[in-house]
């Protein structure tokens, strides 16, 4: 999704443009409470994931929710392939979207992706979820994107 087709960048770029009716101001200030409040609601990753990505720093976000994803899997073979999928995106060093974990847990994974269990990448999700939490949640709820979309669904409710 590029920028220029995002629906959200579109919806902060022009005024005009109106959240989702159902996001409400309760969720919205719930996302300033926590960064586990904002992961918890239905709209806060949405949100956040499109910030990062305006951000050119999407490759956290992208890899927690496919170790979400992946955590449902049941069919072992299914497992199997995702798990090297997920490697080879997220983890192998050079890799396109290369998130920054230390030595010890890839070689963790590199090992457990031989019989991958659902937990495989857990340590991996904790790292990443950390850095988001410190780094990038900070400047989401100071971005021009959430200050607009608090302002917006404040004069919505007052109208």
């Amino acid at each position: 999704m590029s920028r220029r087709n995002c629906w959200i960048c579109k919806m902060c770029r022009n005024e005009s443009k109106k959240p989702p009716s159902n996001l409400t101001l309760e969720e919205l200030l719930r996302w300033a409470q926590s960064f586990e409040s904002l992961m918890a609601t239905k709209y806060g990753p949405i949100f956040f994931a499109a910030f990062v990505k305006m951000e050119h720093s999407d490759e956290n976000i992208k890899f927690w929710m496919a170790c979400e994803t992946y955590k449902k899997i049941s069919s072992r073979w299914s497992r199997i392939s995702t798990a090297k999928k997920l490697y080879k995106i997220y983890i192998q060093p050079q890799s396109p979207r290369e998130i920054n974990i230390d030595s010890s847990t890839r070689e963790t994974i590199i090992r457990n992706i031989q019989e991958p269990t659902q937990t495989c990448f857990e340590e991996a999700q904790k790292i990443v979820y950390m850095h988001m939490e410190r780094d990038s949640y900070p400047r989401f709820l100071k971005s021009e994107m959430y200050q607009k979309l608090l302002k917006t669904t404040q004069s919505n409710n007052n109208s």
